[in-house]
């Protein structure tokens, strides 16, 4: 009798389920399915809700981006309860669902989008009488569907945070009661490395146009270079508050690019704007806080477990560690004494090298710092003994945004919209200081750090910077310049532990980076210095250094495969490429069967080589040992190696060159010869094939003089 109960049961239970829970997830689950539709946020108004906000405006285009038709699109806004603990504000910014009510009613875009179409949304949402606790509300712009063959469903949301500073329509709120002293580094990096080339006494050559775009009015970098100097000139209390953190390896190649420069062989055509464009941040930074970044933000980590044939090299370290003085010398300003921000999570030799570059302090994802007791200031890291000041870890994990969760696959946020990262950076701001939390704390020291490849338009830059002057004028926090913080004793011990926004290189692979650091420590000690250009052999490997450093860039993280050491090839074979055998104009005949033969080779380094000559692909030659040959800087040599020749006819061998730990030069010459010597397999053959002939001729001679006897015989 249990089984069939049992059985009974479960169809009702089914039933149920079939009958009231479909029409609730077509309208508001979120969809198994990939994302179908792209919402791209034009408009956000107002930024923060006060008691003089009316109405709340959210506008923009929805694509569709899949590879079926969309029938009637809907947009409505929907908000949640206002976060009150950072849990709850965790969960948000890591894209866990939530429970909603909406705020509008869904209102149809379009009939229908075909693949590669796209419709205008406009909410309009009255705020009176709604929002009316101060606090930070997550809201999702929320947009249904139903596909071609399938049913409706949410295809596409965009999550966000809306701080309130009072309720809409009411009275105006004071300022929070617990401010906190809000600093704010304004990282000026690379997207990405974009140094193709760059040899000794060579021109500078890019990968792309990339970097030429980012210098442009409107790019990236000019975005966040002039969206910093408008702010400076307008607030003080922002002035007061930045700090800019730049990547020397930026500053070289840009100032490299205002000599000229080529992309993919072609002459760059913006050496003016890289001029302009390092002039804007020379004056931006003069005599304000400036923050040194690992050489091309490398993983210190990475660099530290790159071993060549001869052990750890200590050059990739100090290379990525010394960009202070880069910084110095193009932007004429000290930048902070003994700091770094490193990316990613240094281990222990990292922490060792960095103390032996002189550093002291590190500023480091609070989120990572683990100890006994909450971090809320700078502590003493262990191992190591460096001084950690904590970045705000919940502001960091709003700003960078993370990918869209399993449970809300159609769900984006920051990390894919530029627009969201300012609005949930300002709301995480006030809510770190204390809007709609009980917990806050008095004075509390806020380090906000944006995205390091921060992407956003100069619009939205601009809007975060205002509103964040706004915060700081009205009380809600204070605007302190970072030394401060810096000047502060640590009030504990913490360890470094990897971060939940931790993501590895591209390459991810050291071992990659080691094969080319040994060919670097090949390349250079074959070389000599040259006493007529008095040019060091170090001075010319140096851009292969730099390469692997900008191999272990923090910024490879969604490039191709191959692009990390791409650099690096190009230096090592740039240093190859001078040092070649000349591929002969004819047939070498040889005279003899040990005849010399003669190699030529040019040396177009400034500095002279130690190789050896290797012969391969020898088939008929025997090649001499091998020897350490002398080649002066910029010059060429005849060498004659003393070869066998096994055989006559036409021979053929490769001639090629190799330091003496085996790193290649150039590239290999085909040599033709022919030789008339008969080697002694040669003789061999022909002495045993001379006896057989004997041989035979000589039982010929026998059966034709015993056959003859025998005529002879019968006949008498």
């Amino acid at each position: 009798m249990k089984r069939p109960a049992a059985f009974f049961l479960s169809l009702l239970f089914l039933a149920v389920a079939a009958l009231y829970g479909a029409p609730a997830q077509a309208q508001d689950e979120p969809s198994p399915e990939p994302p179908r539709l792209r919402i791209d946020l034009a408009q956000l108004n107002p930024r923060v809700v006060t008691s003089a906000s009316t109405t709340l405006s959210v506008s923009g285009t929805v694509t569709n981006i899949g590879d079926r038709r969309i029938s009637r699109p809907q947009a409505r806004l929907q908000v949640g309860e206002r976060l009150a603990s950072d849990r709850a504000m965790s969960g948000v910014l890591a894209g866990e669902p939530i429970q909603d009510t909406p705020l509008t009613d869904f209102s149809t875009l379009a009939d229908s989008l075909e693949p590669g179409q796209n419709a205008r949304f406009d909410i309009q949402v009255p705020l009176t009488g709604k929002l009316a606790r101060p606090g930070v509300y997550p809201m999702l712009v929320n947009v249904n569907g139903t596909p071609e063959f399938g049913g409706a469903a949410r295809l596409a949301a965009v999550s966000l945070l809306m701080p309130v500073l009072s309720a809409p329509g009411g009275k105006s709120a004071p300022p929070v009661s617990k401010h906190a002293n809000v600093s704010v580094l304004w990282p000026i990096t690379d997207s990405s490395p974009h140094v193709l080339s760059q040899p000794y006494g060579g021109q500078l050559t890019l990968s792309d146009d990339t970097l030429e775009r980012e210098l442009k009015p409107n790019g990236r970098l000019y975005s966040l270079v002039s969206a910093a100097r408008a702010a400076q000139e307008n607030d003080p209390h922002v002035r007061d508050s930045l700090c800019f953190a730049i990547d020397p390896d930026l500053l070289r190649t840009v100032d490299a690019m205002t000599r000229g420069y080529l992309v993919g062989g072609a002459q760059g055509q913006n050496a003016a704007a890289a001029s302009d464009w390092l002039s804007s941040l020379r004056a931006l930074v003069k005599d304000r806080c400036v923050v040194t970044l690992p050489f091309a933000d490398a993983d210190l980590t990475t660099l530290g477990k790159v071993h060549s044939a001869t052990g750890a090299d200590p050059n990739l370290l100090q290379a990525a560690l010394g960009g202070a003085a880069t910084i110095r010398q193009l932007l004429s300003v000290q930048p902070q004494e003994g700091v770094l921000w490193p990316d990613g999570t240094p281990d222990a030799q990292a922490l060792t090298a960095m103390a032996g570059a002189g550093f002291s302090t590190v500023l480091a994802d609070g989120s990572k710092l683990q100890s006994k007791t909450p971090v809320t200031g700078a502590v003493t890291l262990s191992p190591g003994g460096l001084r950690a000041q904590p970045i705000d870890g919940l502001i960091a994990s709003a700003m960078t945004g993370a990918p869209p969760n399993p449970q809300a696959p159609t769900t984006v946020g920051a990390a894919s919209q530029p627009a969201i990262s300012g609005q949930n950076g300002l709301a995480a701001i006030a809510y770190e200081a204390g809007l709609g939390r009980a917990d806050a704390k008095a004075n509390a020291r806020l380090l906000v750090a944006p995205p390091r490849r921060w992407a956003a338009p100069v619009s939205e830059l601009t809007t975060f910077l205002g509103q964040l002057g706004t915060f700081l004028g009205d009380g809600i926090a204070t605007g302190t310049p970072l030394t401060s913080q810096l000047q502060a004793d640590p009030t504990g011990t913490a360890s470094l532990s990897t971060g939940n926004r931790d993501q590895p290189a591209a390459t991810g692979d050291s071992d990659t980076l080691a094969a080319l650091d040994t060919q670097a420590s090949g390349l250079l000690s074959a070389m000599q210095m040259d006493t007529r250009s008095r040019v060091q052999p170090q001075d010319i490997v140096a851009p292969v250094r730099d390469a692997i450093v900008r191999g272990a860039s923090t910024a490879w993280q969604s490039a191709a495969p191959g692009a990390a050491v791409a650099n690096a090839n190009a230096e090592l074979g740039a240093i190859r490429g001078q040092v070649t055998v000349e591929q002969p104009k004819q047939t070498i005949a040889l005279a003899s069967g040990s005849s010399p033969l003669p190699v030529s080779v040019s040396n177009d380094l400034p500095v002279g080589i130690t190789a050896q000559i290797a012969l391969q692909n020898n088939i008929g030659i025997r090649p001499p040992a091998a020897q350490n040959r002398f080649f002066p800087a910029k010059g060429s040599t005849n060498e004659y190696l003393q070869i066998e020749a096994l055989r006559a006819g036409l021979l053929s061998v490769d001639v090629s060159l190799t330091t003496p730990a085996g790193t290649s030069f150039g590239s290999t010459a085909r040599f033709e010869l022919t030789s008339t010597e008969y080697g002694p397999i040669t003789i061999i053959i022909t002495v045993v094939a001379g006896c057989a002939l004997l041989l035979l001729a000589s039982r010929r001679i026998y059966r034709r003089i015993k056959e003859s006897r025998k005529e002879n015989n019968e006949a008498a």
